[in-house]
Order: structure tokens, then sequence, then C-alpha cells
């Protein structure tokens, strides 16, 4: 088994369609022992059930949008476990109505709360976690085509996973004299709980659908597989890089992709 005898802690499962699960689903079918971290009581309520089914611990707090909460989630783990052979940072939040309308027209509090929340996340997370991480460790972290390309609605969250991607080359480029990987996934949509608040998000999954070089949508289980690869000795060379897990979509022409929605 690919991750037999491995600790991960994973990040940002909010329900059974969330992509931190299947990557966490396809972790455990390997052998992987996981740990899970969610934002508040309500996520906690919806997702001890699903970590217990897969024989994880009760799901520790942590709103990483405070310091202070997440030094002390931080020292809660490690108070659980002396290593973690990887983490997965599934994390992405913007405020509703940033989600719609003129990227110009984004607010402060709005730009500051979604890259704080989708960005600056990973580094402070991985900051405190770092004495808990050995030489092979994996780190992975979800991104989006809207960080290079202009999507309708996306506005300040593909600015947000910009800065992710930027991030992930930095901090592989930090973490890799001690031989910690970090690497993320761009995936293609998928019908998950965040995605559901950006508008036309239907249409996207429709236009994937026909302009992609696999013409079909990407799955759960797609991104559950590569995220596999990425956490295991499998990947031992890649790091610093961005998948592309989207049935080929992102490779398209643009006025191909709108031929196709036309």
């Amino acid at each position: 088994m690919l991750l037999q005898g491995k600790r991960g802690l994973v990040f940002g499962v909010a329900n059974e369609h969330s992509l931190a699960w299947h990557i966490a689903r396809s972790a455990k079918e390997q052998g992987a022992e996981l740990m899970f971290s969610v934002a508040s009581e309500r996520f906690l309520r919806r997702v001890a059930p699903m970590a217990a089914e897969v024989g994880a611990p009760e799901p520790v707090l942590c709103d990483v949008s405070d310091d202070a909460a997440i030094e002390s989630a931080a020292a809660q783990i490690r108070g659980m476990t002396d290593r973690l052979d990887f983490v997965v940072h599934a994390i992405a939040s913007a405020k509703r109505e940033e989600l719609q309308g003129r990227f110009l027209d984004t607010t402060r509090d709005g730009f500051r709360f979604a890259n704080d929340v989708s960005v600056y996340s990973l580094i402070a997370l991985i900051r405190e976690l770092e004495p808990l991480l050995v030489p092979g460790s994996s780190i992975l972290t979800l991104s989006y085509l809207g960080a290079v390309r202009a999507v309708p609605s996306y506005n300040v969250m593909g600015v947000a996973k910009a800065g992710l991607e930027s991030a992930v080359r930095y901090l592989a480029n930090d973490l890799g004299p001690a031989g910690i990987r970090i690497n993320a996934i761009s995936a293609g949509p998928v019908k998950t709980l965040s995605a559901s608040i950006v508008k036309g998000f239907k249409d996207k999954v429709d236009l994937q659908q026909q302009a992609a070089p696999l013409r079909r949508n990407v799955t759960g289980e797609d991104v559950g597989n590569a995220g596999l690869f990425l956490l295991s000795e499998m990947s031992s060379g890649v790091t610093g890089q961005v998948i592309y897990v989207d049935c080929g979509y992102g490779i398209m022409a643009d006025f191909l992709t709108r031929e196709a929605g036309a």
C-alpha cells in the first residue's frame, strides 16, 4: 500500500462531497492513518461521524483566521502525534457578494478575507505544524483555473488562488532542504459546498463536459487519486508544482471553450 504506516492531517472536509474527503478516502484505502481539522462546531457535527468512519479521532477545531486558534489547534495536534507524513490544506472562502458582478468592485474587507482564509492559512498552519513534519513529508493544497485565467464570477477567489499557487512555490523553496514537499492540485469544477456559492457554477460544469478533451466532468475520485500520488513516495521528486486534474479543460484555447458553450 502506498501510504501504509503514514499519518496525515486533513483540513477542509465539509461533507462527503468535499475534495478533501475524496483525498482522505484514497489515502485511507492505501493504509494511511488520518486526523481531521474543521473550522467550527457546525462542521464538527457533520464531519465527526465521517472521521469515525475511517478510524480517525474527533476532528480538531481550528479557526484559521485566528492566530491564537491556529496555535491552540497545533498544540493539540502535537499532543496527539509525534509526526505528520502528509498535510492536506483544502481551505478557501470568500464572501458571497464578492463572487458576483465586477471584480473591480471588490471591497477591501472582501479582498482581505478571501486572501487571509484561502492563502495565509496555508502559511500559518504549516509554520505551526513544521516541527511534526519529517523528511519525505508531503503537503497538498487545492487551486482552480481561475488562478491563471479570468473566470466570470470567480473574482477575488481567482486572485486568492493565484496567491496560493505562488505561496506553494515559495514554501517549496523553504521546506525543500528539509526533504519536505508541497504541491497543489488545480481541479476542474466539482459540485462541492464551497463551489455552490459561485454564480453560474452549473454553466461552468456543463461547459467543461463539452469542451474538455476527455468530454466529461472531473470527479472527486479523479482528484482523490491524483492527491494520493502527490502524497505518496511515487511523487518523491515533485515539489512546488500545480497539477491540473480537469480532464484537459485548462489546455483548451479560449475561443474553443466559448464555442463549445455557445
